[in-house]
């Protein structure tokens, strides 16, 4: 991926680890525009650095995602780099029959959500010089945390669609890249998640994930180091094992909480 002269769209770009990543794209040289549903967010992101744009949409309805992306066109059409960075992680506990709806508004934004405005952003893209889509997953869609199940479901569906993209794409001018956090200092679980020190500071997570970016253009799987061990568990015939240590440890973290 080439890191400047691009025009950049960033969605959940208003907080967290979309935000660190406009921010750090933006000093780069790149035309960098934030979306996302809440307003205060996008305009406290762009008010603190001068030249960032932001467009508000809702990820959760199609015809929104369809006007969206043909307004993003129109108004940009230099657009060549798409991160699907938006989602929501909200815990569930099975046995309550109302986990349904947090299930099914789970895959409607963080998996429906990118792989419908992907499909309306593609034909623009596949006509530009050269043009990158980013998917952001997890450490989750390799290593589930239980108290999650959707959002892990969500993230491994996401990585297996960004698959199927790549190969798919491979005869097109469009590189198709996938982030895979770890549990990062960031407010997706809430406010406390931003300051757990179990959890990668945000920082260097963004520090780190663009040294690798910068370091290696043609990359496709995007690992800090401290999310291999969720992402390898299986291939090092360690799945089982690190599966019940890891959500054990979790529970504990919880319960004294």
């Amino acid at each position: 991926m080439q890191m400047s002269g691009n025009t950049i769209l960033i969605t959940g770009g208003g907080t967290g680890i979309g935000r660190g990543l406009a921010e750090q794209f933006l000093r780069r040289g790149n035309r960098v525009i934030i979306a996302g549903r809440r307003l205060e967010p996008l305009e406290e992101t762009v008010s603190a650095n001068p030249g960032m744009r932001f467009a508000q949409f809702d990820q959760t309805d199609p015809e929104a995602i369809r006007e969206f992306a043909t307004r993003m066109v129109a108004e940009y059409p230099s657009l060549d780099v798409v991160i699907h960075n938006a989602g929501i992680m909200t815990a569930e506990d099975v046995l309550d029959p109302a986990s349904i709806q947090t299930a099914e508004q789970t895959i409607t934004t963080n998996l429906l959500g990118p792989i419908r405005l992907n499909t309306a952003l593609l034909p623009h893209l596949v006509s530009r010089p050269r043009a990158a889509v980013l998917t952001v997953t997890s450490g989750i869609a390799f290593m589930p945390n239980a108290d999650h199940p959707s959002y892990g479901a969500t993230k491994a569906g996401l990585h297996s669609y960004t698959e199927a993209l790549r190969y798919q794409l491979q005869d097109t001018n469009v590189q198709v890249i996938e982030i895979v956090p770890p549990y990062v200092q960031t407010e997706l679980t809430g406010p406390r998640q931003a300051t757990d020190p179990n959890a990668m500071p945000l920082d260097d997570f963004v520090t780190e994930t663009m040294g690798i970016l910068e370091s290696d253009p043609d990359v496709t799987q995007v690992l800090v180091e401290r999310v291999e061990p969720l992402r390898f568990a299986e291939a090092r015939n360690e799945y089982d094992e690190f599966f019940k240590r890891y959500n054990d440890a979790i529970r504990a973290r919880r319960n004294a909480a």
